[in-house]
């Protein structure tokens, strides 16, 4: 187990090299980067102020005034280390030896963390656009999509177990059939369409049935008389901002784990040691909670760990736009449209390193779980 786990780490090196590797080396070779993401921006404005002088003429003396300094141009480059050469900024994204002060004795500069920078030194810079750290950005954001994460992982899996349970002990009757109906509408049914509708039927809108659905954020703040209010007014008002959102992240969630308990538990009751506990005399819920749920959850229990890590730091891009929500998601798809290479990076970096945290957690707990599997008689 020990070696196991050390040669995972290991490989986890590796790993997120080569992904951030290929993400870089894309980048490369992507067009509009952020200094093409300026000179866009100053022209654009200069053909607006153009528009708004009266004429033509106006607007390209304009666009001329705009262009870009070249002492400005190069100043931009070495804020962005665009004038380094390619395998010096590829150098920079994983680690690099900056010392700030010459003076300070070699051992002192060399083993001082502040003259180290790189991702593997969790040190992800900061934004191009936005005047703060990578993870400043990530923590300001956090708070949004785990929160949507979290509670909708909770409740798939509360309610899917829950559900999966009663389909398989009523296997093949009415509640089964209809339950699957549901079940199987709601998985074909896409978060951000179900968004739409709830927005139009029942959002802030003139032309909406009823006013239900708050205008943005999950709480209130803002408001006036917001901060007189008791914690019990604010927790009902972040339910109430959480209700619509949430139904849409959790609506496509049920079917497959569902099924898989429902499925997992039938072949269960088929098993040997069911029928020799129902000879013995013990009734039908001691067999089903101590006896099978037991054995059949096996799969479900053990890819908690990845399921929770990747639903607390989700972000669903379309349900965040609709609600007006400031997450990761939204985070994640302006930093590329924008060329925010420092975010895009570093957040990728962040996520790979979990997912695969996660991973690892996940196989450690089947052992954990199931003590009939082990990783040396495996290998052996």
């Amino acid at each position: 187990m020990t070696t196991y786990i050390i040669r995972r780490l290991l490989l986890m090196f590796p790993t997120l090299i080569g992904i951030l590797t290929i993400t870089f080396l894309i980048i490369q070779f992507v067009p509009g980067g952020p200094i093409d993401q300026m000179r866009s921006l100053l022209r654009g404005h200069a053909s607006v102020m153009g528009e708004a002088g009266g004429g033509a003429t106006g607007g390209i003396q304009g666009l001329k005034a705009q262009e870009m300094d070249p002492k400005y141009l190069e100043e931009l480059k070495k804020t962005y280390h665009l004038d380094r050469p390619l395998w010096e900024r590829y150098l920079r994204t994983f680690i690099w030896y900056s010392p700030k002060d010459m003076k300070q004795p070699f051992a002192e500069r060399f083993f001082n963390r502040d003259n180290w920078d790189g991702f593997l030194m969790f040190k992800f810079g900061d934004s191009f656009y936005r005047n703060k750290s990578v993870l400043e950005l990530i923590i300001e954001k956090l708070p949004v999509s785990a929160s949507l994460g979290v509670i909708s992982f909770f409740m798939i899996y509360i309610i899917c177990i829950t559900l999966g349970i009663a389909k398989a002990v009523r296997s093949g009757s009415r509640f089964d059939t209809a339950s699957s109906i549901i079940v199987l509408i709601g998985y074909s049914t896409p978060g951000f369409v179900l968004g739409l509708l709830l927005i139009v039927f029942f959002g802030p809108g003139d032309r909406a049935i009823a006013h239900m659905i708050p205008i943005a954020g999950l709480t209130s703040v803002g408001t006036p008389g917001y901060e007189e209010w008791t914690s019990w007014q604010k927790f009902t008002d972040y339910l109430h901002h959480l209700a619509a959102p949430l139904t849409c992240y959790i609506i496509g969630g049920f079917a497959t784990l569902t099924m898989l308990t429902k499925n997992a538990i039938i072949e269960e009751m088929s098993k040997q040691y069911v029928l020799t506990a129902r000879a013995k005399g013990l009734t039908e819920n001691t067999i089903l909670y101590k006896h099978i749920l037991k054995n059949s959850l096996i799969p479900l229990i053990t890819g908690f760990p990845i399921a929770f890590l990747t639903m607390f730091f989700s972000g669903s891009l379309l349900i965040e736009q609709i609600f007006t929500l400031d997450g990761l998601g939204l985070l994640s798809y302006q930093a590329v449209i924008q060329r925010d290479y420092p975010i895009v990076l570093g957040s990728l970096f962040i996520f790979t390193l979990l997912y695969l945290v996660g991973q690892l957690l996940t196989d450690i707990s089947y052992v954990l779980i199931d003590r009939r599997i082990s990783f040396e008689e495996s290998q052996g």
